[in-house]
């Protein structure tokens, strides 16, 4: 059974989904996780989006650590019913609607993203199967709505290969944990044009 680890809901149990079609992160990789992004000062009034978030998991961990907001993209049904059990949780214990869950397929979602709409930290924990090129896609969609400081966390299988970032991303970081590998990435602005000033 998963549970917030820390913060304000620190303890709390959390609803997990039924069935096997998602892969919830464990508590020592989440643990280590949020260790790291606390260290780097991310997390602190963050505005917060978790892709592909099955239960929640991630996004609500962050909001009972003092993230700002967390909004929670998920499409299957019953992750959704998970998601939205556990926004209740942690906007009862923050005493504000903190957390927001959205019903769409991550792709839509991001299409549909107004031009200015900005996040600080964002998990993504798409399925194993999701191919290599649609993954580079998501993340070309995301990378015009990140924050100048951003980060993006990206969990995968230890086994597959490293993502490949699309132009204003850059990998600067990787840890393993088992089956488990989590690579880290920030907005990389493309380099002028011949000819072009760089503000």
């Amino acid at each position: 059974m998963s549970r917030i680890i820390a913060g304000i809901a620190g303890g709390t149990t959390l609803a997990s989904v039924p069935g096997s079609a998602t892969r919830p992160t464990t508590d020592r990789v989440k643990e280590a996780l949020f260790s790291r992004l606390e260290a780097l000062g991310m997390i602190a009034s963050a505005r917060v989006l978790d892709l592909y978030a099955g239960s929640g998991a991630l996004g609500v961990e962050a909001v009972s650590r003092g993230a700002s907001t967390a909004e929670l993209v998920e499409s299957e049904a019953k992750a959704v019913a998970a998601c939205q059990r556990n926004a209740r949780t942690v906007n009862d214990a923050v005493g504000r609607r903190a957390v927001t869950v959205h019903r769409a397929k991550v792709g839509g979602f991001l299409e549909q993203t107004m031009p200015g709409r900005h996040w600080d930290l964002v998990f993504m924990d798409p399925p194993y199967p999701l191919a290599d090129e649609q993954l580079t896609r998501v993340l070309a969609a995301l990378s015009p709505h990140l924050a100048e400081d951003a980060l993006v966390v990206v969990e995968r299988s230890s086994r597959s290969p490293e993502p490949e970032w699309p132009a204003g991303l850059r990998h600067y970081a990787d840890r393993k944990y088992g089956e488990t590998r989590l690579w880290f990435a920030e907005p990389h602005p493309a380099p002028a044009a011949d000819g072009e000033v760089s503000a």
